[in-house]
């Protein structure tokens, strides 16, 4: 159990009790000494020194001498500090009045005893009105913080219930557009991109599992069959299948790596000229473009493209972009290369119809347009989201459009660094 001390200093509503509590109580007790000064100035200017008379039963028996005895006029201490009357010179005494006679035959008090009657009255007065005051500041206080701090409590509820399988609660506060509806919608929004975060993993996980358990099954049965029909003409079947799905296996991994390296980050940067890099990349695809029937043309900067990062990455980006370009084309079809002066690298093509509102989930793992996942020998679905994980480890940002007439175009912008030396 926590000590008064450490509940204290570990509650925000305690603190802020005290600070406000304190605070207001200071302020208060400062403007009420300040109108008892005041007032205490007024008297001393202006009070005269009149009769002033004091009822008998105001003095104690032993201090009264001339008047009427303790046993007509009994002594009562609780009027004993109040203030005393001032009387004009022609009024009639009262009969139980006491105090020095003035020659007319009156019982009179001068100023300063009255002065002395008047302050006791008000020191009894502020006592009570500190204690008032003190009581009112602090009560008031902690239920003014405990509403203020309301929001809070809430959002530390919703944050001690999030678990895996709770993702989808949100605190939904309502209310004033103020600093703490500001946090929890902060919260929410930070609860929705963790939610995507986490079905994005779960997404990942089940499709690698998925993708690496394929090519391992396909294996296993023609290890199998092979086995069952050794016949030399079937076992040349079966090595060139486990040798294909062994490559295939090996792509997949390969990507997985690159990946995680480009989601990573870089341990290291150096300059590398993007117009030479897509000039390479665009040689190394000649054969698969000829092949494919597509005609891929380069259009660059004269001037180097230089940006900071690893080539060895930059590279593979625009690898996968080309190689995405020219497999997902038709005979006959096109793919431009376009590399401008700030730091952007554009590749668009030809090819069947992208739906538009699907061209965001290819740059998500093992996704592709159609469903076909013991097909897909040229790839394994990673080359957009392998794309999109290096732009992001060179602070860039890469964009997808698809095309009126069918095609993609992927814009991918990269900060652009110092010219290396012209080529």
């Amino acid at each position: 159990m926590r000590s008064p001390r450490q509940a204290v200093r570990g509650s925000v509503r305690a603190r802020m009790t005290l600070l406000y509590g304190g605070l207001f109580t200071v302020i208060t007790l400062s403007v009420l000494g300040a109108v008892v000064w005041i007032q205490k100035r007024i008297l001393d200017d202006q009070v005269s020194d009149g009769p002033f008379i004091i009822p008998a039963r105001d003095v104690p028996c032993d201090q009264r001498g001339a008047g009427p005895p303790c046993s007509e006029v009994p002594f009562d201490p609780v009027g004993r500090d109040m203030p005393k009357r001032p009387v004009p010179p022609d009024a009639p005494l009262p009969p139980d009045a006491l105090g020095p006679r003035d020659g007319t035959g009156r019982d009179v008090v001068g100023p300063k005893e009255f002065h002395d009657s008047l302050a006791g009255s008000q020191r009894l007065v502020t006592l009570v009105a500190i204690a008032v005051i003190i009581v009112l500041a602090f009560a008031v206080s902690w239920w003014l913080t405990g509403r203020l701090l309301r929001p809070l409590t809430r959002i530390t509820a919703t944050a001690r219930l999030l678990s895996l399988s709770t993702l989808h609660e949100r605190i939904a506060l309502t209310g004033p557009d103020d600093e703490l509806k500001e946090l929890a919608d902060t919260f929410d929004a930070m609860l929705d991109r963790l939610e995507q975060a986490i079905d994005s993993q779960r997404r990942f996980v089940a499709n690698a599992s998925h993708e690496l358990r394929t090519p391992l099954a396909i294996q296993r049965t023609a290890i199998e069959v092979g086995l069952a029909d050794p016949d030399p003409a079937r076992l040349a079947e079966v090595r060139d299948e486990m040798l294909r799905n062994t490559r295939r296996s090996e792509r997949l991994i390969e990507g997985l790596l690159v990946l995680a390296q480009g989601e990573r980050g870089l341990d290291a940067r150096a300059p590398v000229d993007l117009a030479s890099v897509a000039e390479q990349v665009v040689d190394d695809h000649a054969a698969l473009a000829a092949r494919g029937g597509v005609s891929v043309s380069v259009s660059a900067d004269v001037r180097p493209v230089t940006v900071a990062g690893d080539e060895v990455l930059l590279t593979r980006m625009a690898a996968n972009l080309v190689q995405n370009a020219i497999r997902h084309n038709h005979p006959g079809g096109r793919v431009e290369v376009e590399v401008s002066a700030d730091g952007g690298l554009t590749v668009r093509n030809t090819g069947p119809q992208v739906p538009p509102e699907r061209v965001h989930e290819l740059f998500e793992p093992f996704r592709r347009l159609h469903a076909d996942r013991t097909g897909s020998a040229d790839g394994a679905g990673l080359g957009l989201s392998i794309v999109a994980a290096i732009v992001h480890a060179h602070g860039g940002t890469v964009r997808a459009t698809a095309g009126a007439d069918g095609g993609l175009t992927v814009a991918v912008a990269l900060p652009v660094s110092a010219p290396v030396p012209a080529r």
